[in-house]
């Protein structure tokens, strides 16, 4: 196995147990393919463990922790896949959804496996793990023989960082068209072969659960509604007006088929620029009890950061202007390189221009089944918080 070797004092961060090696941290970058197993070895001969290597990537290295590993062979898979299935059989008791698998949080860097029911829908981020897609497709089905079919949706934006195509479609089996689970009470319907991500947003499956038992007798708005999981659980516990507004005419389409199918009256769904649709709402003097804010990442690369932090000004500062005392504001931001200190900041800046005191009454993150490596703060992204207008 080809070793490669860190630069001198390019050592804390691997040894404090991060799993991504940089380009620019390595003596040198040899010509060996990409997805070729490679140890990891400091400058004075200190092994820091086997990982998939893309000399293309910025991310050349990403560790598969300090683990002997020699093949990653159907066993491989297989054993790391038991022990992800594992810790969600303890965590998601009960859950036909979930997330199986979350990239390196479960030691498989670059790959993710969301469970719904008795179907899986994979997503392989890295040129190594794509590589070994079949490999992982044969130990899903020795670890979970119940599945009767697997999709692939590579259509993520962060494949192009490594120089893969986008792909989708069955890898296993048969899947339908159609069907459907349910979400603590809300009846769901799924179609793996569209939409974005891997099916649905597991990642705010129990955030949406909260605000649902809060919404009772209330006017709500959600924003960035997309499949109307808010806007839905809102009506179910008997909010008296819903209104869930999304840009994507396609989205919208599965939220009024998700309404129908729990046989939901209070809710209405609006296509329309949520910043647009936001404003008219603040000319008009239009008032809600409830504003929910569940955009998408408005900063891929610390680059955006500046003009993700005044996108999300933007919707909070039209979100509070909607809100009487007593409102309640319900915000959030998957953009990893927005940290919590800086939404936060940004939040408070929005209401002392606006004059308004805010109480924090729900902090929350990612769900247990998305965990977060304490030694790689890359795994932590979801910020959601709801505070009450005082």
């Amino acid at each position: 196995m080809h070793e490669l070797y860190l630069r001198a004092g390019h050592e804390t961060r691997i040894r404090s147990g991060h799993l991504w090696v940089f380009s620019n941290e390595l003596q040198s970058i040899p010509r060996l393919p990409p997805g070729s197993l490679v140890r990891v070895v400091s400058a004075e001969g200190e092994s820091f463990g086997v990982g998939l290597y893309n000399p293309h990537s910025l991310i050349c290295v990403r560790l598969l922790g300090t683990d002997e590993v020699t093949d990653l062979d159907v066993p491989f898979f297989a054993e790391r896949l038991r022990h992800a299935l594992q810790l969600r059989e303890r965590i998601c008791k009960g859950e036909s959804m979930y997330r199986l698998v979350h990239g390196e949080s479960d030691l498989l860097p670059g790959l993710v496996i969301d469970r719904y029911g008795n179907y899986c829908a994979v997503q392989t981020l890295s040129t190594g793990m794509d590589q070994r897609l079949p490999i992982i497709v044969e130990a899903l089905r020795h670890v979970l023989p119940e599945i009767e079919g697997i999709v692939e949706k590579n259509h993520s934006h962060l494949r192009q960082l490594e120089q893969l195509p986008q792909r989708q479609g069955i890898l296993y089996g048969q899947v339908p068209e159609r069907f459907v689970l349910e979400e603590f009470g809300l009846r769901v319907e799924l179609r793996l072969m569209e939409g974005q991500k891997t099916g649905a947003y597991l990642d705010q499956r129990y955030h949406r659960a909260v605000v649902g038992r809060m919404a009772s007798g209330l006017r709500v708005l959600d924003c960035f509604t997309y499949h109307g999981g808010f806007a839905l659980h809102a009506a179910l516990h008997g909010a008296r007006e819903v209104v869930g507004v999304d840009s994507s005419a396609s989205a919208l389409e599965a939220a009024r088929r998700n309404a129908e199918l729990n046989q939901l009256q209070a809710v209405q769904f609006v296509e329309a620029d949520v910043f647009t649709f936001l404003g008219e709402q603040v000319a008009e003097g239009k008032q809600w009890d409830m504003v929910i804010l569940d955009p998408p990442a408005f900063a891929k690369s610390r680059r955006h950061v500046p003009a993700a932090k005044r996108g999300y000004g933007e919707i909070n500062r039209l979100a509070l202007l909607l809100l009487p005392p007593g409102g309640y504001l319900v915000t959030s931001s998957c953009s990893h390189h927005v940290f919590e200190a800086v939404f936060l900041e940004v939040i408070f800046a929005e209401a002392t221009r606006l004059k308004r005191r805010l109480r924090l009454l729900y902090r929350g993150t990612q769900p247990s089944d998305h965990p977060i490596l304490l030694n790689m703060p890359e795994t932590q992204y979801l910020k959601f918080f709801i505070f009450q207008v005082l």
